[in-house]
């Protein structure tokens, strides 16, 4: 794995869809080797942020900066939920996947990387089960094959949606250690997070969203009780109808 890149700015970041804002003009830096926690209410665009930073959301307004990094340098891992287990693979093959940008489309997996899928299922505790249809599997091992794919990947920025979400607590210990090993090793970390007081334990950094900004800093600060209430506020007080976003270069036009 290559060093961290440089830091990544938000800069008068707005995010939505079908031009209606779900994030707005979001100011911030993600330091090289944060452990960074997005956490917020229901609907305060954490996940919509998580997918601008994974390049798969262009803004509609401001811009994000990622100096020495492009999206080839970022693995993310979105909510189990969004995962179609439907199509029929099995546990080592879709671990494998993680490989693709090294091999291509089409390459086949030499022993070096046969090898490291292997070494990423054993690291979650799946060693064996590398023939189990992922259809099969309980939400906490497929959490763990995600991780593993992550682990493939190798990436230096790693994203988070949810990652302990509707697992059990066994599956969450040992998915920590692992976000504690990437963190010894320098990674930049960006997770969203519903539960709280694992990010009081885990993240020493947090971004406390409500469709803006609300407070982001050291964890215990961030989300003391008074940014709580005020990040409930907010998001309770957000128009549903609010009218839409103008694009940078249409709002130069309207003035």
């Amino acid at each position: 794995m290559r060093a961290a890149p440089g830091p990544i700015r938000l800069v008068n970041l707005t995010l939505g869809y079908d031009r209606r804002p779900a994030v707005h003009h979001l100011e911030g830096e993600i330091a090289p080797g944060a452990t960074l926690a997005v956490c917020g209410p229901n609907g305060a665009g954490k996940s919509t942020l998580l997918k601008a930073l994974a390049g798969l959301l262009p803004p509609l307004g401001g811009r994000i900066e990622r100096p020495d990094a492009t999206a080839r340098d970022i693995a993310y891992l979105p909510q189990l939920l969004e995962v179609d287990r439907s199509f029929p693979i099995n546990v080592r093959d879709f671990v494998a996947m993680g490989a693709m940008r090294r091999i291509g489309l089409f390459g086949r997996l030499d022993a070096a990387e046969r090898a490291r899928t292997g070494e990423a299922l054993e690291r979650v505790g799946l060693s064996g089960m590398e023939d189990r249809p992922i259809d099969t599997l309980s939400g906490g091992q497929m959490q763990r094959v995600l991780f593993a794919r992550l682990i493939v990947q190798d990436q230096r920025v790693i994203l988070l949606d949810e990652p302990f979400g509707a697992i059990d607590e066994a599956t969450t210990q040992d998915l920590l250690g692992l976000i504690a090993h990437w963190r010894g090793e320098g990674r930049t970390i960006v997770a969203v997070l519903h539960e709280l007081d694992l990010a009081r334990r885990a993240f020493p950094e947090t971004l406390l969203l409500a469709r803006e900004r609300i407070a982001w800093g050291e964890t215990r600060g961030a989300l003391c009780a008074e940014n709580l209430a005020r990040a409930r506020a907010m998001s309770e007080a957000f128009d549903r109808q609010a009218r839409e976003c103008l694009r940078d270069e249409e709002a130069e036009h309207a003035h």
